[in-house]
């Protein structure tokens, strides 16, 4: 049995150390957290210190099990769980759990896993550091406090199964505050005027380059007028000026910005960008990935400006070392970075490799020479008008950082032609054009946010930490309280006015789309609910100073400055009285909305919240007896804005729409969604069609299709036993056997199978241990 037991959280960094440590040395995993919370009496003892109790799940029974039979031969016990306040958290559970002692027990902290890392950790080990430990609990605390004492409220107001978080219900009222933004935007047209020059340069030639009025005119009239100038005006030269520029490389990725960046680079969501870093990180390939830090160590720096040299030359090479702005970044922790910048690419998957690509990039770049750069400016007076156009340009003297890496932004590119390259002119030229253009524009609604966005201002905030980010915004799309959509927007005509060189304007209308959104994240209605019944009831849990506050003192906590329980003490009293006072005097809500009359009936149209989502209905509030005639809302309707005509229409459903096979074809809206039925059997027609306006023919197509899977499925099936079902399956055929799924022995073809052996296949059947729980028993 080796004499040191080395605990990590997971099998694949496990198996990372176990290469840099002797045969004296076994590395084991804990897959992760061992010991959570009780689900009784919120697991928490209020009245004594808010004193956790916690319990092993069945799912971790055997991890521990197995752990304690090799702590215990063992001489050390290495606890080398992560550098963060969650991996000390673990560590501390691992020493409860499996009962350990100071006296055989090391903590040992990287954040990366390499050779001289993981050596270097082991000759230097430490305690437990309890600050963090209490940290940590106490953001798992106030969570459970939060959640079980505000989700039951919610369930008997609003709608059931409903949840409620301390940072999770802040981060949904940004996005349902910047929804209602959007939603309450008026567009306001302007034009803006811009033109193409011909000039000469140096050999005689035509050159042509593209300048932009330096303002915008509110009205067409005005625009129409400007142009009528330009007719017989003078362009030429009035000033000329070109002027060194220095652009300077951004810093190493945190957390936030890798997110960030990965989603404008990659189009990774915040949850899939972490996946990948983790395999990385685990895989020895770059440092911690949970981090707020943008500073590189000296022997990195090292390492970067070598490669740099070596690669693009000694000019190429400035060594920087960033300072965080962040109050609460931890300095002790690095950026990410790659451990070992002379490797540009890893072997992994197409997901890894690009993630990996990204950030040496834009690691190495932070330790290469600014760009050099010359911007020229050109200003063109018009003889006949105090206006200037305006041109801009950008040279690169000297490309720098900008070799290797440039940073994305989440604007839109300049409509300017800012960056272009312009020609040598002279101040006093004389210019022609060879268009101008007055085209209109319309102001644009706040951007709604991506997931990177949402990141970026819950960090501006001060709300949530690097190992937050992902599971918040994982944790509102999986409620049910926001959801990505990708919308096509709506067409919009816009007026474009253009002189040319014979002096002539041509008018013309064209058309663009408005409100074409990919990758935002937009709030269902319950969310809408939810936000204002927080807001109304909890103001304080809702604000977003004071979740930064309890943010700023849970950072004190881990620093040893202040206690937990006085902390907590503040913070639930108060919040416990706000509990029992809404459960007692607040009132159900639906967020009902009465629309009119139906013209044709005379009966009442509304909307509200029911059991399964919004609806509308249409009844008569003088007939009680009378039974409400009720239908769901199409997806791009709201409850705040929906209007009577719109709530109209969704009484036509359910609709025949044609025949098929000699049976009606009905489309509607169900519990799950818009369907065709045929033959009493449902088809989902998900976001595909529209159950108002299919027609037979998509709807035929739909039903052929799912028809033609469902045969492909189906491999037999017994006509004296349909409960017994031979289907191809996600891993291969398998029985159905009523409610059990049954995995067929591979020596057989899966058609050979009687009645008989299924039958016995299904009694003798043991239900299969979960992959995580196999794992574990290893």
């Amino acid at each position: 049995m080796p004499k040191n037991v080395v605990i990590v959280e997971s099998p694949a960094k496990a198996s990372t150390i176990e290469k840099f440590l002797g045969k004296d040395f076994l590395v084991t995993s804990s897959y992760g957290h061992i010991r959570d919370l009780e689900k009784k009496d919120m697991g928490i003892d209020v009245k004594n210190n808010f004193t956790p109790k916690y319990i092993i799940p069945d799912d971790k029974k055997n991890v521990v099990r197995e752990l304690k039979k090799l702590t215990k031969k063992a001489e050390t016990i290495w606890l080398a769980t992560d550098e963060d306040r969650e991996g000390e958290a673990i560590s501390w559970h691992l020493k409860e759990a499996l009962e350990l002692t100071d006296d055989n027990t090391k903590r040992i902290v990287f954040h990366e896993i390499t050779k001289p890392a993981i050596l270097n950790a082991v000759a230097n080990p430490r305690k437990i550091d309890y600050h963090l430990v209490e940290a940590q609990q106490s953001r798992r605390i106030l969570d459970r406090l939060v959640g079980f004492e505000v989700s039951p409220i919610l369930w008997r107001k609003i709608k059931t199964k409903l949840s409620a978080g301390r940072v999770q219900s802040v981060a949904v009222r940004l996005i349902v505050e910047r929804e209602r933004e959007v939603d309450a935007f008026i567009p306001v047209p302007r034009f803006k005027v811009s033109a193409i020059f011909i000039c000469k340069d140096c050999d005689g030639k035509n050159v042509k380059f593209k300048a932009e009025l330096s303002k915008s005119f509110n009205s067409e009239k005005e625009a129409e007028e400007f142009l009528n100038h330009c007719r017989d005006a003078k362009f030429s030269v009035s000033s000329l000026e070109k002027k060194p520029v220095k652009k300077s490389p951004a810093a190493p990725f945190t957390t936030s910005t890798l997110q960030q960046e990965a989603s404008r680079k990659l189009r990774y969501s915040v949850a899939r960008t972490m996946l990948v870093a983790q395999k990385l990180y685990e895989a020895g390939k770059i440092t911690y990935m949970r981090t707020d830090s943008v500073t590189i160590a000296d022997e990195a720096s090292e390492n970067a400006k070598n490669q740099i040299i070596n690669d693009y030359g000694k000019e190429y090479s400035h060594q920087r070392q960033y300072k965080t702005k962040s109050k609460s970044a931890q300095e002790a922790h690095e950026a990410i970075r790659p451990t070992d910048f002379s490797v540009e690419q890893v072997a992994g998957s197409k997901e890894e490799k690009a993630l990996y690509e990204l950030i040496w990039k834009r690691a190495i770049a932070s330790q290469m020479a600014d760009a050099q750069l010359e911007r020229t400016t050109i200003k063109i007076g018009i003889s006949n008008s105090n206006e200037n156009f305006v041109a801009k340009g950008e040279v690169i003297k000297f490309d720098g950082f900008l070799k290797v890496y440039l940073e994305s932004t989440d604007e839109d590119e300049s409509e300017n032609g800012n960056g272009s390259l312009l020609p040598e002119i002279d101040k006093g030229q004389l210019l022609d054009y060879e268009t101008i253009t007055a085209f209109e524009r319309f102001t644009r609604p706040p951007a709604r946010y991506t997931e990177a966005s949402l990141v970026k201002k819950l960090e501006e905030l001060g709300i949530g930490r690097p190992s937050t980010y992902a599971p918040t915004i994982s944790t509102i799309q999986r409620r049910g309280y926001v959801h990505k959509e990708e919308t096509t927007g709506t067409e919009r005509e816009y007026r474009v006015y253009t002189l040319g060189a014979n002096k002539n304007i041509k008018k013309e209308i064209k058309t663009e789309v408005t409100g074409a959104d990919k990758g935002k994240l937009f709030p269902y209605d319950i969310a809408m609910l939810v936000t204002d019944f927080l807001i109304e009831h909890f103001p304080r849990i809702m604000d977003y100073q004071f979740t930064a506050h309890i943010e700023e003192e849970l950072d004190e906590i881990a620093s040893g400055e202040i206690d937990r329980k006085v902390m907590l003490d503040e913070f639930y009293f108060p919040f416990k009285e706000k509990v029992d006072h809404t459960i007692e005097n607040s009132e159900r809500v639906s967020g009902e909305r009465i629309l009119g009359k139906d013209p044709v009936t005379g009966k009442q149209v509304s909307v509200r919240m029911a059991r399964f989502g919004p609806v509308a209905q249409l009844s008569d509030p003088d007939n009680e007896d009378e039974k409400p005639q009720y239908a769901g809302l199409r997806r791009e309707h709201k409850l705040e804005s929906i209007t009577l005509e719109e709530a109209l229409v969704l009484f036509k459903l359910p609709r025949t729409v044609g025949e098929y096979e000699g049976e009606e074809v009905v489309a509607a809206i169900g519990r799950f969604g818009p369907y065709v039925r045929h033959k009493g059997k449902f088809y989902s027609i998900g976001k595909d069609f529209d159950p108002h306006i299919i027609t037979i023919d998509e709807a035929i197509e739909v039903i052929e299709a799912k028809q033609k899977a469902d045969k492909e499925k189906m491999i037999k099936v017994f006509d004296e036993n349909p409960d017994y079902q031979i289907l191809n399956g996600r891993w291969g055929p398998y029985l159905k056997a009523g409610k059990k799924n049954v995995r067929l022995p591979k020596d057989r073809e899966p058609d050979s199978f009687t009645l008989e052996e299924c039958i016995d296949l299904a009694e003798n059947h043991v239900p299969g241990k979960s992959r995580k729980k196999s794992k574990a028993k290893k």
